[in-house]
């Protein structure tokens, strides 16, 4: 049997940026490419923010992932159908239906994107020891983030320089699409090297029987309060994802900054990366040193005020770049560094028998927390305009303020030296 900890500096990166490349393409990048093929901002919001739905009802066929075959297994199966999907969307780009038949294969991204997360997260608890599970939280972050930045990034700024070599944009977001399936091709054979064969095919964690999963998940200790938490952690985030993009996008009339596709991917691409990069390994290392309570407040905050910067983006509709910079670097620090508290108090929920499958319940009602509020973005932005939407999502961060007096863990937990049963 392989020792847990064994070349997880080899496989965390590459196992979370494959993690992270198809949802930000199916949730994201998405609405950066029906924007530019004339789709309207309250379609955007709701038809992509359907695409959550698999993340949010994974928790069905979790226990599956543990009763069928290794987590190895899966992750390579479902990474390898991501590249089909997306190979698929590049190839309906040109045609007169690809709105109806690009979210068609979009859906099956999503629905293989969301079981590769439940094999990926079910392989990093069984693969890891408790101290190194904290330790790594800031570097799989990271690299599932900078997954996201290569998304809103690079493969935007290459959407973008394509625009203007061929003149039309369906054509240039086909190849970048198709191109994305290759990488994807790539990355799954990476990981087949990457990854070590923890598991062996009937040896793996197994749960009791599928609804006892169930069951024994909202029977822990004050679930009720855990969940609240969990589905308004990132409420202000949900929304701002989904208009931030077309905020950069749209014209001065419309209240946007006017700027170009290759601009916007420069800017998530270059600055937001380096930040993205420094808060995601600092809000996992000082985890590890201190515990999960003494930095849950402060993440929490790091998460969430920097969606001011956006409001006064808005509001003055300035033309400065180093105004945008600035926000896109506090947005991205202070993601990076927020969301490290999340994914360990998430891992403490998952704690205990079925781990691999309560985490997936507890991510499925994550991605509600994202969904729902997604869907309803574009009509709140076209009825608050950007600057009203902007503040609106600066005040949806005080729900889990006031959650976080109601919820408990240990305040040491991820701490080095400090397990947990």
């Amino acid at each position: 049997m392989i020792p847990k900890d064994k070349k997880a500096w080899y496989w965390v990166p590459t196992l979370y940026f494959t993690q992270g490349l198809p949802y930000v393409m199916v949730v994201t990048v998405s609405v950066i490419l029906y924007k530019k093929l004339g789709v309207s901002n309250a379609d955007i919001g709701l038809y992509t923010s359907w695409l959550y739905l698999p993340w949010v009802l994974k928790p069905l066929w979790s226990p599956l992932v543990d009763l069928k075959s290794t987590k190895r297994r899966w992750f390579l199966r479902m990474q390898l159908l991501i590249a089909v999907a997306f190979l698929g969307v590049g190839l309906s780009l040109p045609t007169n239906v690809f709105f109806t038949t690009s979210l068609a294969c979009f859906w099956m991204a999503a629905f293989a994107s969301a079981t590769n997360d439940i094999a990926s997260d079910g392989y990093y608890m069984i693969a890891l020891s408790q101290r190194k599970q904290s330790f790594f939280v800031g570097m799989r972050s990271t690299f599932y983030r900078l997954a996201m930045i290569t998304g809103q990034g690079l493969i935007v700024i290459a959407a973008g320089l394509l625009e203007e070599y061929f003149g039309d944009n369906a054509r240039a977001w086909s190849v970048t699409l198709s191109a994305t399936a290759g990488l994807m091709l790539l990355l799954t054979v990476g990981n087949y090297f990457a990854t070590p064969p923890y598991e062996e095919e009937g040896k793996s964690e197994k749960p009791a029987g599928f609804l006892d999963v169930f069951r024994s998940f909202f029977a822990k200790p004050n679930i009720g309060w855990a969940l609240a938490f969990i589905l308004t952690y990132r409420l202000g985030e949900s929304q701002l994802v989904k208009m931030a993009a077309p905020f950069l996008l749209d014209t001065r009339p419309d209240g946007g900054l006017a700027y170009s596709t290759e601009a916007v991917g420069t800017i998530y691409g270059t600055v937001g990366v380096i930040f993205l990069s420094a808060g995601g390994i600092l809000g996992g290392i000082l985890i590890s040193r201190h515990g999960l309570g003494k930095w849950m407040l402060p993440m929490i905050l790091s998460l969430n005020l920097p969606n001011a910067l956006y409001a006064l983006l808005a509001l003055t509709q300035t033309d400065s770049l180093w105004a945008v910079l600035a926000t896109v670097v506090a947005e991205q620090f202070g993601y990076g560094f927020g969301f490290a508290a999340f994914l360990m108090y998430l891992i403490y929920i998952a704690d205990g028998p079925a781990k691999t499958a309560h985490y997936a319940i507890a991510t499925g009602f994550m991605a509600l927390g994202m969904m729902v509020p997604g869907m309803i973005s574009g009509y709140m932005q076209q009825w608050l305009g950007y600057g009203g939407f902007f503040v609106w999502v600066v005040l949806a961060a005080l729900p889990v303020l006031l959650l976080m007096r109601r919820i408990h863990y240990p305040a040491d937990y991820g701490k080095k030296g400090a397990e947990h049963a």
